[in-house]
């Protein structure tokens, strides 16, 4: 497996999913991607960590009564949380919650883009992020749908100091990254012409071998298919939820 010992600047470092049901959350995802659950105490409030062959991978919290729940949530990394949100909130963004220190691990925050769109950020201590990437059964790729696509890919660039580049932009398909070519971290792409009742916001994907039997794995542990397994140019793509009903994508790489 490649490893990861820091992400860049501005780079998705790190997942979580608040959820109403901590038991059956692990349980899912223990059973779907193999992986294991470390609890590191009382004083991180409930909050575990999902590894994958012994490397961090995501993060799992018990829903506090506030806020959305059952819902992934992605952080990019910066290196001064709080000067990320004053530029957050001077380039039409708004600040969910200010800078708070988790022990030593690091500073976390929570924004919303122009869009309405919340993107946490994390600035590390002692805990960079994900320690593996991009394998089987672990994060790989981390994609905005936004229908203020314009006014996103501003956002990024002079907030987080994204270097973009343009891989659509026509009106069947726009598109913006995070870097290029095999170096592409994120995606930023315009919903204007999906549904009216397309889902919006951050998503993560988790690669896997095999998307179809993933699906059939998900339907077995109580989750649901919500787009069905489809070929595309970034491999076969789907998107499901799990057993609380919270959304994630799937991507296997089928050599395209």
């Amino acid at each position: 497996m490649p490893l990861r010992d820091e992400a860049p600047i501005g780079a998705p470092c790190w997942v979580d999913i608040m959820t109403t049901d901590t038991a059956k959350t692990q349980a899912f995802y223990t059973e779907l991607f193999g992986w294991t659950v470390d609890d590191p105490g009382p004083d991180y409030g409930g909050y575990t960590n999902f590894h994958k062959d012994g490397h961090p991978v995501a993060g799992c919290m018990g829903h506090t009564g506030e806020g959305p729940a059952n819902i992934w949530s992605i952080y990019l990394a910066t290196d001064d949380a709080e000067k990320t949100c004053e530029a957050a909130t001077a380039h039409g963004g708004m600040v969910m919650f200010p800078p708070m220190d988790v022990m030593a691990l690091g500073k976390m925050s929570m924004v919303l883009d122009p869009g309405g769109a919340a993107i946490g950020l994390w600035q590390p201590g002692e805990f960079n992020g994900f320690g593996v990437l991009a394998e089987p059964n672990t994060p790989a790729w981390f994609e905005l749908h936004t229908r203020e696509y314009a006014k996103a890919v501003q956002f990024y660039r002079d907030v987080f100091k994204w270097d973009t580049h343009v891989t659509g932009d026509s009106d069947e398909f726009r598109d913006t990254t995070l870097g290029e070519g095999e170096g592409q971290l994120a995606g930023i792409m315009d919903a204007s012409i999906f549904p009216a009742d397309a889902p919006l916001g951050w998503s993560v994907y988790f690669a896997v071998d095999d998307t179809d039997a993933a699906l059939a794995k998900i339907a077995k542990l109580g989750g649901a298919t919500v787009i069905p397994a489809e070929d595309t140019p970034y491999g076969r793509l789907a998107a499901a939820t799990d057993a609380t009903g919270s959304l994630f994508k799937l991507v296997a790489n089928t050599g395209s």
